[in-house]
């Protein structure tokens, strides 16, 4: 008995270091998704993508919630350095989370450290292939590094799962350039 305590009083330190898995939300997201597929006018839509921002910004556990929302804070407040210290540690602890990997991205996107962020989109797509903020932030990253092709097709899927996103107006510029290659 008193091994069994004291095997419990050493593990307890290492299961505290653990991420637990991110909330799934896999069913949620194909509704929003379908909502803003049919959604009848772009209110209803961003309704949809402001909804699945909550679902994607639901963090595993508390660390990781307090991860996350000091590193946006510090993001808005232009503090980049510090938000990328935040979203590292997340990736870090919950490497699972798809949201660590995209905040991390958005920052070496403000930051046009393009190259960057690419991976990390890619990991949070991974990890979430229903994120069309990721996927609208790959779409935007290939394009500021002049991959006008894979841009285009990123964004025509990201449209297709929400037809009502502000980054649509970039399409033909893309298509165009797509062309033009």
């Amino acid at each position: 008995m008193k091994y069994a305590f004291l095997a419990l009083l050493l593990a307890g330190p290492a299961a505290a270091d653990t991420c637990p898995p991110a909330p799934d939300h896999a069913r949620a997201l194909r509704d929003l998704v379908d909502s803003a597929k049919t959604a009848p006018d772009r209110a209803a839509g961003m309704a949809a993508s402001d909804a699945m921002w909550r679902l994607w910004a639901d963090a595993p556990d508390a660390r990781a919630q307090e991860l996350l929302d000091r590193g946006m804070a510090r993001r808005e407040a232009y503090d980049y350095p510090a938000a990328l210290e935040a979203f590292q540690a997340l990736v870090d602890y919950c490497p699972d989370y798809a949201e660590g990997y995209n905040q991390r991205a958005f920052v070496h996107f403000l930051r046009q450290e393009y190259a960057a962020a690419l991976p990390d989109l890619d990991a949070a797509l991974a990890r979430q292939p229903r994120h069309v903020a990721a996927l609208t932030g790959k779409a935007l990253t290939l394009h500021a590094l002049g991959r006008q092709g894979e841009a285009a097709l990123a964004l025509r899927a990201a449209l297709e799962m929400n037809p009502w996103l502000a980054e649509r107006s970039l399409l033909p510029a893309l298509e165009a350039q797509e062309d033009a290659i």
